[in-house]
């Protein structure tokens, strides 16, 4: 399994510089009882209440990628702090990426205040989708009726259609993703335009696509 370092200091003084070190050192012995492959190391000098860190962005971008499927930090104050901080637990969950951090020796453990915040952001955007869902539903609707034949303009249709597994587009999936898509939102559009597929199988069938063209 690969996972990312991610190491963070607050400034630019000299004396951050042993504890940078020290994070950076740490975490490779916690990827090592773990079993990771470290993908990469990530460090930077810099507030956890600024969002445009090089660094944070980095990563953010990497965790999209099937292959990383953990995140190494020393605690969670250093991806960021205050609201930022809960911004940040989102945007890596979501993307099914778990974090191991040193203060807990293993899989962080949210705190309770923290899990029911992100409960919360999590069901506000549930419901966004839906909403994103229903105006994509809308508009293939519409161009059906007007009539626009979308199964023309996608690839792998043919004798085999009936199959889920040659039924599947990954080209388009690939496309999608490549746009910015989470995998819940290409699995909707991809159900907008008639493919009864989930989530799960778009990411299972993005990551084989992936592992085949790495080879």
């Amino acid at each position: 399994m690969k996972a990312i370092i991610y190491c963070r200091v607050s400034t630019n003084k000299e004396t951050q510089e042993t504890s940078l070190e020290r994070q950076e050192e740490e975490l490779i012995q916690l990827a090592e009882r773990n079993l990771f492959e470290i993908d990469r190391i990530i460090k930077e000098r810099a507030s956890g209440y600024d969002l445009e860190r090089e660094g944070i962005l980095e990563l953010l971008e990497r965790v999209k990628d099937p292959q990383i499927q953990a995140v190494l930090i020393q605690d969670e104050t250093r991806l960021g702090r205050g609201n930022a901080k809960i911004a940040l637990l989102h945007c890596i969950l979501k993307e099914g990426i778990k974090l191991y951090s040193i203060s807990h020796n293993g899989e962080l453990q949210l705190s309770e205040s923290d899990s029911m915040v992100l409960q919360i952001v999590s069901m506000v955007e549930e419901y966004q989708r839906k909403l994103h869902n229903v105006k994509i539903k809308r508009g293939m609707k519409r161009a059906v009726q007007h009539g626009y034949r979308p199964q023309q303009n996608l690839k792998n249709l043919g004798e085999h259609s009936g199959r889920e597994k040659m039924n599947v587009p990954i080209e388009e999936i690939d496309r999608l993703r490549k746009n910015g898509l989470t995998f819940a939102e290409i699995a909707a559009t991809m159900r907008g335009f008639g493919f009864n597929i989930s989530k799960a199988t778009v990411h299972r069938r993005y990551r084989e696509y992936i592992e085949n063209k790495d080879e």
